[in-house]
């Protein structure tokens, strides 16, 4: 039973055809018109037409960036796209004739991640998606966990540090400022600027004008200190949002997704040292498993496709 998942970036719109295994049977990108919302839906639907011809298939998922309602089918917000409060579902669902679901991205690749991916065999995962931003997926008793108005799992924007750096969101100190890719960036940055073991990241910056996500990664593959210091401040941070929220989701296992998770045991070591330095009752309770996302680009597609699928089987 085929379903077809899609995923709106902010550069790419990707989209496949999954099947029950999640596994990808055939694929399509485009690149997004971005602050466009009619070339963007357009896209959309000539994405789905495409995959859907000579298939049967079931439902199609949608994975938006932004807040989604409750009732999965009106996108609140995308900062990306000039949606505002726009009833996606139903204007998708009138031109293509399927049934139609709509999520957040980052909800879909969580949803992946626990059905297919480093979750799997869990009830509880928290994953913690570590890109240009930082995003969050909850999974509680093997259901996605919306919240009253659908929004919940804005990990990005638990505040870590009161009256700490500005935000996108309005507020300070979230931890989308100290542990996602640009804040990677940031601290690579002060490294090379003091000196010392950040003399690489130095001479890096010279040489190419500016530090980029690429460069860096290529620095900490390499083992050079400076990038190394850099991306244990940003495990040190990751871990303290963890044990914050350890107390309160009390997840089985946190899985860690995006550009920087391409690190591996680098990322998750000063991660797991630092969730045990500050959650409480450290020794008086499980503790939880820490894992690398497996599905890695795939995972928003494959998420909304089997949700898409789920949705429609249960009507």
């Amino acid at each position: 039973m085929h379903a077809i998942g899609i995923d709106i970036g902010g550069t790419k719109i990707a989209g496949a055809v999954v099947d029950e295994s999640g596994t990808v049977i055939a694929e399509e990108r485009v690149a997004t018109v971005a602050g466009e919302s009619d070339a963007v839906i357009d896209a959309v639907v000539d994405m789905v037409t495409s995959l859907s011809s000579g298939r049967d298939i079931i439902a199609a998922g949608v994975a938006a960036p932004g807040f989604i309602d409750s009732e999965q089918s009106t996108v609140y917000y995308t900062p990306n796209i000039a949606w505002r409060n726009e009833p996606l579902k139903e204007r998708l669902a009138a031109r293509l004739g399927i049934e139609i679901t709509i999520d957040n991205d980052a909800n879909a690749a969580g949803w992946a991640e626990y059905r297919f991916g480093a979750g799997r065999g869990f009830s509880d995962m928290t994953m913690l998606t570590i890109g240009t931003g930082v995003g969050g997926a909850v999974v509680s008793h093997g259901s996605l966990f919306r919240g009253g108005f659908g929004a919940a799992g804005e990990l990005g924007h638990m505040r870590v540090v009161p009256e700490g750096l500005p935000c996108g969101c309005g507020a300070r100190g979230c931890i989308e400022q100290y542990g996602s890719g640009r804040a990677l960036l940031r601290m690579a940055g002060e490294i090379a600027d003091v000196g010392g073991v950040g003399l690489a990241l130095a001479e890096a910056r010279r040489q190419h004008g500016e530090l980029t996500g690429t460069i860096v990664g290529e620095l900490i593959a390499a083992g050079d200190p400076g990038a190394l210091h850099a991306l244990e401040q940003l495990g040190h941070w990751l871990g303290q949002a963890c044990a914050s929220l350890s107390p309160i989701l009390d997840p089985h296992v946190f899985v860690f997704g995006g550009g920087v998770s391409v690190s591996g045991d680098l990322l998750l070591d000063p991660v797991k040292e630092s969730f045990r330095q500050h959650v409480p009752a450290r020794g008086y309770r499980p503790e939880p498993e820490f894992r690398i996302a497996e599905l890695v680009n795939d995972a928003g597609m494959v998420g909304a496709a089997d949700l898409a699928r789920l949705h429609a089987t249960a009507r």
